[in-house]
């Protein structure tokens, strides 16, 4: 089948050893319909640590790209090693992608693998997704987390949807203005990234102040969202687990609505 343009997203998943990459490479193939089953590290069945030395160590050496098809778009994917010893594919995928999507461990939060793929990204003009992996897990402080991430990358750091029912579920808060997450009231964030998006163009900004919010398109807020993450005036934070499934799908979601594609 062929694409167009307008219909591509590349994405790399990048980050520290251990933040479960390669586990969400296989939850977003799954949920895509590309594969019947997500494999796991544990029994060495996932599509992108195929080597028997990656199946043997437990972990990626090297970069693997899959795709998968979700609402007329068609997403490729990378799975990119996280240990230092084997960053030069992953710096290497960086050229190939226009979104990094940086995957932190919910358990440890920032580390060092975390901080440097972030400035790498940053330093290639690429779009950043923040995506905190593992928000089921019964010890995962969230909400200090997302404090810690917006303290270290900026004021930029938003979420774009937060947890819900103790991580099982995410709740979006950029197209939704209602409902409680397990770190608030939604509304509460949706207007902390509405008015991010806004003020990055002076028309979207001027149409804003005239009508609120209501009054703007979806279209508007599409191209005012996509102009920030290019510009990196925001780097959007994404809830999911992995192993479970939570927020998967709504990933798939946001990288089809939001995501630039290569013409872009």
């Amino acid at each position: 089948m062929s694409y167009s343009t307008q219909q591509i997203r590349n994405v790399a998943l990048a980050g520290h050893p251990g933040a479960g990459k390669t586990s969400l490479f296989e939850a977003l193939l799954h949920a895509g319909g590309a594969i019947q089953t997500a494999g796991t590290i544990e029994r060495g069945s996932t599509v992108s640590d195929f080597d028997p030395m990656e199946k043997q160590r437990g972990h990626s050496i090297d970069a693997a790209i899959a795709s998968t098809d979700h609402a007329g778009i068609h997403l490729n994917l990378i799975d990119t090693p996280g240990y230092p010893d084997f960053r030069g594919p992953t710096l290497s995928a960086l050229a190939a992608v226009e979104t990094v999507a940086v995957v932190v461990d919910a358990d440890t939060g920032i580390s060092y693998g975390t901080q440097r793929m972030m400035e790498h990204a940053k330093a290639r003009g690429l779009c950043r997704v923040i995506v905190v992996n593992k928000i089921d897990h019964p010890g995962a402080k969230l909400g200090a987390l997302l404090d810690n991430l917006r303290e270290t990358f900026g004021p930029e750091v938003l979420p774009l949807n937060l947890p819900a029912e103790g991580g099982k579920s995410v709740i979006n808060c950029f197209w939704q203005s209602t409902g409680t997450s397990n770190l608030g009231p939604v509304a509460d964030w949706h207007q902390k990234i509405i008015d991010q998006v806004v003020e990055i163009n002076e028309t979207v900004m001027d149409h804003y102040l005239d009508v609120g919010e209501d009054g703007l398109s979806g279209q508007e807020l599409h191209d005012a969202f996509e102009q920030c993450l290019r510009e990196g005036h925001l780097v959007p934070v994404c809830f999911v687990s992995a192993r479970s499934g939570a927020g998967v799908r709504e990933l798939l979601d946001i990288a089809e609505k939001l995501f630039p594609n290569p013409g872009e």
